[in-house]
């Protein structure tokens, strides 16, 4: 049975022209991997990928005919990039490998579609098709994509030991890809390995953990993660806190409309250390503003579920605000499987799901004095002026900010001599 795409990106002009100059006289092009999984599920695609029979020097030349420019982002391993109008299309002849170390690979160019699908990790990513959107599937992609399941092309640890990091890509991939439990091949080669992943790039490490945190659910990936040890090797500090959070963090976004968030979910699985959250950003290497996230998250304290909305209000007007939020998402994870139990629980899960969105919503509203107010009545510059200042502001966020100039100005004039 002909398996056919019949999608809107297959039928750009643009890729419609550039496969066609890739494929003329006796040559053949096909789009491949993502794009062609992501449609057969149903799912958004991203970049658009194209494999090719003609050598790289001959890809440039095709590329540079049909109007578009090429970008010889990794020829030496057959790789163009053709780029026209904006839109670029990553250009890949096929290969075999020669040579693997666990890391890189030594190609061939060739011609064979079979042998450069072998080459590849899962069989869902091994799927072409050609400009009229038939589905060449050599190695079972179809088949695994409709059963959900996550499979290695040949044997798991031969892929593996080409490229270590495909553990993780085995497990990001079942957290987006695979339903019920792993393949046991794939998973049994992964334990067997999994001190590979130690000499693993920080920058790969994370690339991978945050693709996997950002799926529509990781709890079954993580969940494996952890009865393998993979997970305690990459993130250690998951090893004692646990990642139970996450079932509720899962429940808790959907109740409460909570965005998936790879640094939120990275937080319900780790404990709230801001010493060692900064050692995590630093081995990982994570952005400056991931560290400082996630120092803030640990540094704040838990929301309460007697907090005044004055104390609330007076918080987000001088806290980290990103902060509180991760609390507050973090305390209904903390909630939302205890609902049914204990009801009493409920009161404090609509406390805090209002106080979510008011923290995310929440704009500072204008003071209403200045410093000059406060000199024109006798307080010098400098210190002694900055804690009236904070003084007047407490009462003012503590009032919900309805205090007036002239309330405030007044409890200016009472202050001690």
């Amino acid at each position: 049975m002909v398996t056919r795409i019949e999608a809107e990106w297959l039928r750009d002009p643009l890729l419609q022209s550039l496969l066609s100059a890739l494929s003329a006289g006796g040559e053949e092009a096909r789009v491949v991997g993502g794009a062609v999984r992501n449609t057969l599920m149903g799912l958004a695609i991203t970049d658009i990928d194209v494999a090719t029979t003609t050598l790289p020097t001959e890809t440039v030349r095709r590329i540079e005919a049909a109007g578009f420019r090429a970008v010889p982002t990794g020829i030496e391993h057959g790789t163009v990039t053709a780029v026209r109008e904006g839109r670029a299309f990553e250009v890949t002849t096929l290969r075999r490998d020669v040579e693997t170390d666990g890391r890189h690979a030594k190609v061939a160019f060739g011609r064979d579609w079979k042998a450069d699908a072998e080459r590849r990790d899962f069989t869902i990513n091994a799927l072409t098709c050609d400009a009229t959107g038939e589905v060449h599937d050599l190695v079972g992609g179809v088949a695994d994509l409709e059963a959900g399941v996550l499979r290695f092309i040949g044997q798991a640890e031969d892929r593996i030991t080409e490229d270590t990091l495909r553990i993780l890509r085995f497990f990001r991939f079942f957290a987006w890809y695979g339903r019920g439990r792993p393949d046991g091949e794939g998973l049994r080669a992964a334990t067997r390995l999994k001190a590979g992943v130690t000499q693993l790039s920080p920058e790969r490490v994370w690339a991978e953990l945050r693709k996997l945190l950002a799926a529509p659910d990781p709890s079954r990936a993580l969940l494996w993660m952890r009865q393998t040890s993979v997970l305690s090797l990459v993130l250690p500090e998951s090893e004692k806190w646990g990642i139970d959070a996450i079932h509720g963090l899962m429940q808790a976004e959907a109740a409460h409309g909570i965005a998936a968030d790879p640094i939120l979910r990275l937080e319900a699985i780790v404990p709230p250390d801001a010493d060692r959250m900064g050692e995590l950003a630093r081995r990982l290497r994570l952005s400056n503003a991931d560290r400082d996230r996630l120092v803030a998250w640990a540094r704040e304290r838990e929301p309460l579920g007697d907090e005044s909305d004055a104390s609330f209000a007076a918080r987000l007007y001088f806290g980290d605000r990103g902060a509180i939020a991760d609390r507050l998402a973090l305390g209904l994870a903390q909630l939302q499987p205890k609902l049914a139990a204990d009801p009493d629980n409920l009161a404090t899960a609509a406390l805090w799901g209002r106080r979510l969105k008011e923290t995310r919503g929440f704009s500072a509203p204008a003071f209403p004095l200045s410093g000059h107010d406060l000199t024109e009545r006798g307080i010098a510059a400098g210190p002694d002026l900055g804690r009236h200042l904070l003084r007047l502001k407490t009462a003012w966020a503590q009032s919900g900010f309805v205090m007036g100039r002239e309330a405030l100005l007044a409890m200016l004039d009472e202050r001690p001599a």
